[in-house]
């Protein structure tokens, strides 16, 4: 009895051992495995976008303030005139930039879908301001179901009193705040596609907003001055220089404006 009592211990034991053994062995071999999958990230040579190590405007050239240390979208490490010194006036200037970037993407919209893709007709957005005054008035795509204005006071008044209640209620924050969202980026009912959802893809796409933003910026101050030397609209402008595009271009026109002209 007591060989057999030895000898089953002795089993046991040695399947314990062996138990231990495999385990050992799956952990070990699991943490190459590991390392292996998370490789692909850190050699995706895709630029990061936070942090230190984040892209700058100037690449490996640029020396990056103290105070901008990576924690905001966008920040490519360039402040020449110290304007984000102060944490306060930054948060007010980011604040400022994110809106005018949203407003800048739906204008420089605004002014290229109507003349690219209304009826033939279509008054570009530099012809559309004195359409109002006509005795039809304006209709947006030349359709009066869409948005149809014949009153330029009321039109004005309307657009003063709407838009200053929207930014009112966007700068004060207490509905943010209340529901306890960021009044940035509030997400929640204000995400119905649920773009914000994984952090991870939500981080990335506010670096691309402010990307698309910012260059919606300069758009719109190229459309502010195309109009002002040539009185057309970007489509019509882009059309005409890819025609001729020793005849339409930048150059040409600003000699125009030279005093030998």
């Amino acid at each position: 009895m007591q060989a057999l009592q030895r000898m089953s211990l002795s089993r046991v034991a040695s399947v314990k051992t062996t138990r231990q053994v495999t385990v050992a062995a799956a952990k070990t071999a699991a943490k190459p495995a590991a390392k292996k999958a998370a490789a692909p990230a850190a050699d995706s040579g895709e630029p990061a976008w936070y942090g230190p190590d984040r892209a700058k405007y100037l690449g490996p050239f640029t020396e990056v303030p103290s105070y901008l240390t990576g924690e905001f979208p966008g920040d490519y490490g360039w402040d020449t005139v110290g304007l984000s010194t102060n944490p306060e006036t930054f948060a007010r200037y980011r604040e400022a930039e994110l809106i005018h970037a949203r407003w800048a993407m739906l204008g420089a919209l605004g002014c290229i879908v109507p003349e690219a893709f209304g009826p033939a007709g279509t008054p570009n957005w530099v012809e559309v301001q004195t359409e109002i005054f006509r005795p039809e008035g304006l209709n947006y795509l030349d359709n009066p179901a869409i948005i149809h204005a014949q009153n330029p006071v009321i039109t004005v008044v309307v657009q003063i009193i709407l838009m200053s209640q929207v930014e009112a209620f966007r700068s004060q924050g207490g509905f943010y705040e209340n529901l306890g969202l960021d009044k940035l980026y509030p997400g929640e009912f204000f995400d119905p596609l649920g773009l914000a959802d994984d952090p991870e893809a939500f981080a990335e796409l506010k670096v691309k907003e402010i990307k698309n933003g910012r260059l919606a910026m300069f758009s719109m101050l190229g459309f502010f001055v195309q109009a002002i030397v040539t009185g057309e609209g970007p489509i019509a402008n882009l059309n005409q220089h890819l025609s001729d595009p020793g005849a339409y271009n930048a150059f040409n026109y600003a000699t125009k404006f030279t005093p030998s002209a």
